[in-house]
């Protein structure tokens, strides 16, 4: 039986068996540890073998046989924040997409209609300020779910109201709007905020 001081230098030297024994024995850890970040089994495998790869590429700059967990768990502590902020920028790039997209239905709406592009702007302009002229809970409320895309429930929380209260001030809310900018441009008011 080795030593595991020499079972640790075999490992620096290059020698597969041994680093089969740390591979073995941290494996799991290293995984349970991975889908505490991720949630996710197989992404979490993955991680973590990333992690005994670059530790077989670095093992000459080990010192001790502990720093072998100490620089799996950097590693893949690291690997997965970076995954996390990826998947956040990949689904920041997919919200932004959809939105440019709504905007050019709503675009193509406008031309079916013969709606004039430069009223296109007078009518934002009209929608933000009637927004804005709303009691400031309804204008709470109504730019949460309208704008945020929030559950009423999630708003209701935030200001810490009921929901029937959030429920309250969006009818509030939408009747207000309704009454301001209806006889601007009716049709056009269904695209743009749904009321």
């Amino acid at each position: 039986m080795l030593k595991r001081e020499d079972l640790f230098y075999q490992f620096k030297n290059g020698d597969e068996k041994a680093f089969k024994f740390y591979f073995d024995k941290y494996l799991e850890n290293i995984i349970g540890f991975c889908v505490q970040f991720l949630y996710d089994e197989d992404k979490a495998k993955s991680v973590a073998q990333e992690a005994f790869i670059k530790l077989w590429v670095n093992r000459g700059k080990l010192v001790k046989e502990n720093g072998i967990s100490a620089f799996l768990y950097t590693s893949a502590k690291s690997d997965c924040l970076n995954l996390i902020r990826h998947n956040k920028v990949v689904s920041k790039y997919k919200d932004v997409k959809l939105q440019e997209y709504e905007d050019k239905l709503n675009l193509e709406v406008l031309d079916a209609l013969q709606f004039d592009p430069l009223h296109f702007s007078e009518l934002e302009l009209l929608i933000e300020k009637a927004i804005n002229d709303l009691p400031i809970r309804c204008k709470e409320v109504f730019v949460k779910r309208r704008k945020e895309d929030k559950k009423v429930f999630e708003i209701a929380k935030e200001l810490g109201i009921s929901i029937k209260a959030v429920e309250a001030n969006m009818t509030r809310a939408t009747k207000e709007l309704r009454l301001k900018l209806a006889h601007h441009i009716p049709l056009i008011l269904m695209v743009f905020i749904n009321l």
